[in-house]
Order: C-alpha cells, then sequence, then structure tokens
C-alpha cells in the first residue's frame, strides 16, 4: 500500500472531510478558467501540500498560487519542453514527492498541455490521479441548451481555411454536438465557414466565460455571425458549442 498523508489545514467546513493524498503521486490539477473563486477546495489543498508543482506557464499559476497564498517550488512544463520536464517530474516522484500539474486555465490534457506528462509518470510506475475541476467544456455544455447524446470535442481547428472547412463539414456530417475552441482574431472566419455549410445549424457562443464581461449568444450559424460581425472587434477567447441537429 502506497504511504498516505492527512493533511490538517486552517480550513474548516463541517461538511468536507480532511483531504487524504498519497505521496509519490502526480496530481492533474483543474484549475479556473477565469474566475479564481472557481478552484475547489480539494485543488487547493492538494497544490498547498505539493513539493513541486509543474505547469505551462509559471506566471499565470503564481496568479493563482499567490491567491490562495501558497509558496513552493514550480517548474515550467509547457507543450514546447513537456517531455524534458516531464523527467524532472518522474525524478521528484522517484524520491518520494507529491506533485501537482496545472495547465494555464481548467482542465489539462484538454487543448493543453499534460497528456505527455501523465503518460510517462505512469509508465515510469507512478500514480496518475485527477483533481477535478473547471473546464469550458463542460461549462459550455451546460448553458448550451443543447440535447445531444453525443458530443465531441475538437477543440482548435486548422488555421488554415481549407483544412478547417474540410474538418467542419466532416463534424457537422457526424450528427453529434460539438464543442470548439477559438481566438477573438479567427472566429468570425470559423462562424462563416459554419454558416456557409449550414446557415440554419444552432450554435452557442461562450465569449469570456466566467469572467467579469462574459457572454453567450445563441442561435442559428447565420444569425450569430450578423450578431458578432456588427461588432468593431472581437475580444476575449471564444467556445463553440455546435448542435448535431439543424435547428432548435
Amino acid at each position: 500500500m502506497r504511504p498516505m498523508r492527512t493533511n490538517t489545514s486552517n480550513f474548516k467546513y463541517d461538511s468536507i472531510p480532511v483531504i487524504l493524498y498519497f505521496v509519490a503521486t502526480l496530481y492533474i490539477i483543474g484549475t479556473p478558467i477565469g474566475n479564481l473563486g472557481d478552484i475547489s477546495f480539494r485543488a487547493a489543498e492538494i497544490l498547498k501540500i505539493a513539493d513541486l508543482v509543474a505547469c505551462e506557464d509559471t506566471r499565470r499559476t503564481l496568479k493563482l498560487l499567490n491567491h490562495l497564498g501558497i509558496r513552493v517550488k514550480m517548474l515550467s512544463c509547457r507543450s514546447h519542453n513537456e517531455e524534458s520536464a516531464a523527467k524532472k517530474v518522474i525524478a521528484a516522484l522517484d524520491q518520494g514527492q507529491t506533485v501537482a500539474y496545472a495547465s494555464d486555465a481548467g482542465t489539462p490534457a484538454m487543448s493543453d498541455p499534460g497528456a505527455i506528462l501523465a503518460n510517462m509518470a505512469a509508465v515510469a510506475g507512478h500514480e496518475v490521479i485527477p483533481i477535478p475541476g473547471a473546464s469550458a467544456f463542460a461549462a459550455l455544455i451546460s448553458v448550451s441548451g443543447g440535447m445531444d447524446k453525443t458530443v465531441v470535442f475538437e477543440g482548435f481547428l486548422s488555421p488554415k481555411q481549407g483544412r478547417r472547412r474540410s474538418r467542419l463539414r466532416e463534424l457537422l456530417a457526424m450528427k453529434a454536438g460539438i464543442i470548439l475552441y477559438e481566438s477573438p482574431f479567427r472566429i468570425l472566419k470559423l462562424l462563416e465557414d459554419i454558416a456557409e455549410i449550414d446557415s440554419m445549424r444552432y450554435v452557442c457562443i461562450g465569449r469570456e466565460m466566467t469572467k467579469v464581461h462574459e457572454e453567450y449568444i445563441r442561435g442559428a450559424a447565420g444569425d450569430v455571425l450578423a450578431v458578432l460581425g456588427a461588432r468593431k472587434e472581437q475580444i476575449g477567447e471564444f467556445s463553440v458549442y455546435i448542435a448535431g441537429n439543424i435547428s432548435k
């Protein structure tokens, strides 16, 4: 049986038990996608007891740690150095350390780094345990009003128009709900492509989700394109839900 520690922190919640965690374990942490208040009690506790926090961007994660009043050793583990950083994480795990991993926002390995690290740690014989948290994917589905039993998470499509349109045609032909992520620089191009394929397809756009200026626009693809197209500029990150059926 793996060694287990009990954390008796200053957090006092009658309905929440004392946090139990294992040493020499990699915890994959779901972090807020915008509102720091969305960090879970358990995620905060694991970050607090971790010997090392590996993260996509140390500057972004440091803001969260400062918000929680946590000081801990950090390690950059982003897409460009994930394999080499994973070796350092495994070395720490080999020494019996508890390691937490967080991407910039949301759940790691969903259009973010983390999959290579999780795989390498598991192959090396270490436990890899998820600490569920915020996800733009799940959050958008919950407010989309979609009725799809099957939902496909595609993340970011190719910035190249030909590839993007080709993949969109494949996705829309599946008759399943679809979740895409897009930048403010290409959101109109994405909506134009969707409307060209099926202007009546129901979509729900989430902009700046959980942040001060969050906004949701629902309707036929052509109508949503007209709403955003009338604006002088597009601001914020976008999550896009496309219904599997033709219209709502």
